[in-house]
């Protein structure tokens, strides 16, 4: 089932999820639905919060883009180096960085919480070696770099109620305010009609 998307300004978006402590069908079923949400809407990821819920999970697809992008398509998972592709579908529950790249990388990142064309420069870790879980509670280590660091890095902050403008120049913000606050508008103007709907 394809879920609607929470823009910018939904109380939502800045709330730190929750750890997930039930493995069951319920949590298979919301990754499972924000998967199909990612691919229908062409996503590279997506976290909790921005289908509605404050849970420390999210979900990617990064396999065409790195390869577009000329990157290394393997990655070491418990110890041992695979192909890309192997592991997405991506879900990560429960993650926590065990270590940063101290090198860092600027690259132009997007939202879907922020439609309307709005890409910043933003400054990441060139890679990451990340701890998390697996839809059976399974504890696993994964070690990557470039886009796929960058995106589990970007859905990370989701999940810590973090958006991709705090992490950007404050110029370059500026440079796009009216488009933030017309966004803000929509926002504002879509939640009272849902609000209207449920008092009706």
């Amino acid at each position: 089932m394809q879920l609607r998307i929470r823009l910018y300004d939904e109380p939502i978006l800045r709330q730190r999820g929750e750890k997930i402590t039930q493995f069951d069908v319920e949590l298979k079923k919301l990754t499972d639905d924000m998967i199909e949400t990612m691919y229908a809407i062409d996503a590279g990821g997506l976290a909790a919060q921005q289908v509605g819920h404050a849970l420390q999970v999210f979900v990617l697809d990064v396999f065409e883009s790195a390869k577009r992008l000329g990157d290394k398509l393997k990655v070491t998972l418990d110890s041992k180096e695979i192909p890309l592709e192997l592991i997405m579908p991506f879900v990560a529950i429960n993650p926590e960085f065990l270590s940063l790249s101290p090198s860092d990388v600027v690259y132009e990142e997007g939202c879907m919480s922020f439609p309307g064309n709005i890409f910043l420069p933003i400054t990441r870790p060139e890679g990451v070696r990340l701890k998390y879980q697996d839809l059976a509670g399974n504890v696993h280590e994964l070690k990557c770099e470039g886009i796929l660091a960058r995106c589990i890095l970007h859905e990370y902050d989701h999940l810590q109620g973090v958006l991709f403008i705090d992490r950007a120049k404050r110029n370059d913000v500026i440079r796009h305010e009216a488009k933030l606050k017309k966004l803000q508008r929509s926002t504002r103007d879509f939640l009272k009609a849902e609000a209207k709907k449920h008092d009706a």
